[in-house]
């Protein structure tokens, strides 16, 4: 999830389950990534209610924090620094995250099996799902096919060719990660990653 500044609005964009392709004219933005589940906390809002959405932050929070928020990101040097400031300073008030959505994006972003993991946690299926979907928007099932992505990306950038990639983030083959580029990311692997 992301808190985005344009042209003097700020949005939130909720967890995506598909390519987002934004409309309109180019614009210049600015942002900050949550780290997974940790959203929802800051924003006071379940992540599952903003699944695949770009929402006003005032249709979220009370309108003078709102045009505090923005007028601090107005009158600095730099939107994405005012950003994470004002982020910082809310996570200090809200306290950390429950520590089992840390323990629960380590061992899938390990690629451990969601029903390992939840044993793990000592969680039921049920629970563990309810967890996921207000911390992260969707399953847990997802949440793994996303960090699973996120890996193979990651390898693909440090120059590990597309099959040891694969191979190594947990796919079943190379083509296996292409249809999951492709369904998660909107376009080929090559494209994404800048190749053309």
């Amino acid at each position: 999830m992301d808190l985005l500044w344009s042209e003097g609005r700020l949005l939130v964009a909720g967890p995506d389950t598909r390519a987002f392709e934004p409309a309109g004219p180019p614009a210049h933005w600015a942002g900050l990534r949550f780290f997974p589940g940790t959203a929802p906390g800051y924003l006071a809002v379940p992540a599952h209610e903003l699944r695949d959405r770009r929402v006003d932050l005032a249709d979220l929070w009370p309108a003078p924090a709102v045009r505090r928020l923005r007028d601090r990101v107005e009158a600095a040097p730099s939107a994405a620094t005012a950003l994470e400031a004002a982020a910082l300073e809310r996570a200090a008030e809200t306290g950390p995250p429950d520590p089992l959505l840390g323990a629960l994006v380590a061992a899938l972003d390990a690629g451990r099996p969601v029903a390992r993991t939840a044993d793990a946690l000592g969680l039921g299926a049920r629970t563990l799902h309810r967890l996921a979907l207000a911390a992260f928007g969707y399953g847990p099932k997802t949440l793994a096919r996303v960090l699973r992505l996120q890996r193979a990306l990651r390898l693909a950038r440090a120059g590990v060719p597309y099959a040891a990639c694969a191979a190594r983030a947990g796919y079943a083959d190379q083509a296996h990660l292409a249809r999951d580029v492709k369904e998660l990311a909107g376009r080929p692997l090559g494209r994404l990653l800048g190749g053309g």
